[in-house]
């Protein structure tokens, strides 16, 4: 009878080891389809209006719009989303280590980055471009900020490129961020603010600043931007099907709109996969 007892116990035992077990067994950033509760991490900016925007009420922006349909399509739910935060120094050690399945930030592709990450896209087509206040015409062509204060980020290579080859005699002006940037842009402390030209409407598009500030659209550069992955991730292929998707249904075009409609932003075209404008 006692054996039968602990025979008996000794299986509840069993079952519920197997169970929890089995509960723990999820893929915490599984790459497949999103069955047992499985996440996707993914990196995004959290400082970018527009594009990619950490706030009270969760994450916003462009970026984040087309990851949200991405991972929709790999079979995500918007809560299984993990977002991180892959700031540019980080974006190709995020990657390798397998810190993100993907990265949608900003992530312009170039052939130095590809010998390192893989990318899929283009999803968009940005170019270097200055924003000025909006009653300010002095601006109308790169030569008219010679002798103009012209603001980037420090560290940034945006305003040097000015410089270099566009406007010598502009007065560079670093700011530690765009935020500052624009303050000082307001009050008439500088005179323009380069970078691309989607980050500057992201900008512009914030409710504070709402008519405020125009684009020059003068497309001095082109940066394509991309969706990064591992080196050799099929998630390439399986990527670019879904951006192609996103275009073909129309969730491109509002997804545009939606974030950088208040700049008034003169956006290019959704570009073809594989399409890379040097």
């Amino acid at each position: 009878m006692k054996l039968r007892k602990v025979t008996a116990a000794s299986a509840v035992v069993l079952a519920l080891a197997v169970s929890a077990t089995a509960c723990g067994s999820n893929d915490k950033n599984g790459g497949g389809s999103s069955g047992g509760g499985k996440k996707i991490a993914i990196g995004i900016k959290f400082d970018q209006p527009g594009l990619g925007q950490k706030t009270p009420q969760g994450y916003s922006g462009f970026d984040v719009d087309v990851a949200k349909y991405v991972a929709k399509k790999l079979g995500y739910s918007e809560d299984q989303i993990e977002w991180k935060e892959s700031k540019s120094a980080d974006r190709e050690t995020m990657l390798q280590r397998g810190d993100v399945q993907f990265i949608a930030a900003t992530y312009s592709i170039t052939p130095e980055r590809q010998q390192k990450v893989d990318f899929a896209g283009p999803y968009l087509l940005a170019h270097q471009d200055v924003l000025v206040r909006a009653d300010d015409n002095s601006i109308k062509s790169p030569a008219d900020l010679n002798s103009k204060k012209l603001c980037s980020v420090t560290g940034s290579t945006s305003a040097q490129n000015v410089k270099d080859k566009l406007a010598p005699k502009a007065n560079l002006q670093q700011y530690p961020t765009y935020s500052a940037c624009l303050s000082g842009l307001q009050n008439k402390a500088i005179d323009a603010l380069t970078t691309d030209d989607s980050i500057l409407a992201g900008y512009a598009a914030q409710a504070q600043f709402k008519g405020k500030f125009k684009l020059g659209g003068f497309k001095m550069t082109n940066e394509n931007y991309g969706i990064g992955v591992k080196k050799g991730s099929d998630l390439k292929a399986k990527i670019n099907k879904a951006l192609e998707e996103m275009v073909s249904d129309g969730s491109w075009d509002k997804a545009v709109k939606a974030n950088f409609g208040p700049a008034n932003y003169k956006n290019e075209p959704a570009p073809k996969i594989g399409d890379i404008k040097s």
